[in-house]
Formats: structure tokens, sequence, C-alpha cells
């Protein structure tokens, strides 16, 4: 079984007399340990996706399976337990609460499970050594730079130890150099730490650092053949 199984999911949207199918009978697997990109043109349906296998949004009809648990039979109650005890979400704008330190944006959604105070601390700061920021805990978002938001935003992701990690153009609203920071990150907390990712972008270059390249295309997933240029996944891997 793998670990999310998604069936004959089929989204719709009304705009005026048109009804819009962003998402028209997907069908997907994702195995324990896989990095997934999903392109495709803005609009199209990328996000839509993300926020249904995170339990933001639900769909007309299908199933998405993680880890056993049937996502789109949950009430809201329990989606919001599963969501926190199983994913981690990478907003493209950090989504940072700016009167709390690194340290406490990391913290909150260990505030949501039943964690002693030093089994939080222990966790954030697992996390925070992840991303390279230990020496910015105590820092205001205002204080860091937009590639240290990003990094906290992205510990914050993973410091309950999701069991899918789910990306929303992570590198959008950065620059060039400080998006190949991000992406190196991304890589090495698939690689070495074995985080299942799920990553929406519409920018190749992003795309190319996942293990595995999906497009959707009018409600359909697409499976992209790899390039035969060395993939900036494996330049990273390879420390260059």
């Amino acid at each position: 079984m793998s670990l999310v199984e998604i069936r004959n999911l089929t989204k719709t949207f009304r705009k005026g007399d048109e009804t819009i199918v962003p998402l028209d009978g997907i069908d997907l697997d994702i195995e324990a340990g896989e990095f997934v990109s999903l392109m495709g043109p803005s609009g199209t349906g990328k996000s839509t996706l993300l926020n249904l296998v995170a339990g933001i949004d639900r769909a007309e009809s299908g199933r998405i399976v993680v880890a056993g648990t049937d996502v789109t039979a949950l009430s809201k109650a329990r989606l919001a337990d599963w969501r926190a005890a199983h994913l981690g979400y990478i907003f493209q704008t950090h989504n940072l609460i700016p009167v709390l330190t690194a340290y406490e944006n990391v913290e909150l959604p260990l505030l949501l499970l039943p964690l002693s105070r030093s089994e939080r601390h222990k966790r954030v700061q697992i996390a925070l050594e992840a991303v390279a920021l230990t020496d910015r805990a105590q820092h205001y978002p205002r204080q860091l730079s937009g590639g240290q938001e990003q990094r906290v935003g992205i510990a914050r992701a993973i410091v309950a130890g999701p069991t899918i990690v789910v990306a929303d153009e992570p590198t959008g609203s950065l620059d060039a150099a400080t998006s190949l920071q991000i992406r190196e990150l991304l890589v090495r907390l698939n690689t070495e730490l074995g985080m299942t990712m799920l990553m929406v972008t519409h920018d190749e270059t992003v795309a190319s650092i996942a293990g595995r390249r999906l497009q959707l295309d009018r409600g359909h997933l697409i499976e992209r053949a790899e390039s035969r240029v060395e993939s900036q996944r494996e330049r990273i891997e390879d420390g260059g």
C-alpha cells in the first residue's frame, strides 16, 4: 500500500453559469520517502489538489487515503487533529506570526499535541537545527531575511514529524540566490531525513529537484519524462 492513495478525485467550481473542473477523476499514488513535484499554469488546480490532500478543502467525489486514514471521510474536528499530527504545510509567503519569535512560531503546531514542555523544546531545537537557524531562535520575523523567514516556515512544517509535507510554491516569493538555498534544503530534508513531499510549482527549475514530476493538464495528471540534462536535484546531491 502506498503512503498516499488518491482515487477518482474530482473537484468543481461554479463561475457564473460555467462549471469549472480543475480535477477530473484524478488517481495518484505517492510512496513513503518520495519527493513529487506538480506543475501546471496558474488556475489549473495545483493548489486545489494540495489543499485536498491537506484536508483544507473537500472534493465532490473520490478518496484520499494517507497512511491508512481516509482523509475524505473525517469530520472537521477529526481533520484538525489529523493535520496537527500528520501534515506539514510550507506556504509561499511564510505565514509567520509577527509577534512571536522564530522559536515560538516553530513551536506553535506542537501546542495542539499532547507533549510536555521539554519534549516540545527538544523538537523545536531539532527542527531549527535542520534548517540552520538555531542562532535566530529568539528573533522576530521582522528581524529575519526573506530566506530565513521561509526556513522558519519549513521548520514549523517539519517540527511534528509529519507523515507528509506539502509545499505550495515554496520559492515563489524569493530571489534567485535564496530560492537555491531553499531548494537545497528541501532536497536534503527528503534525502537525509526521508520526508515525503508533494510540492506545487510553476517553475521548471524548482520542479527539477523532485525525484518524480507530474503535470496537471485539463483536470488530468500526466507523468513528466526525466530530462536528459543532469537535474538540479542530482547537482545538489553531489554537492554542486
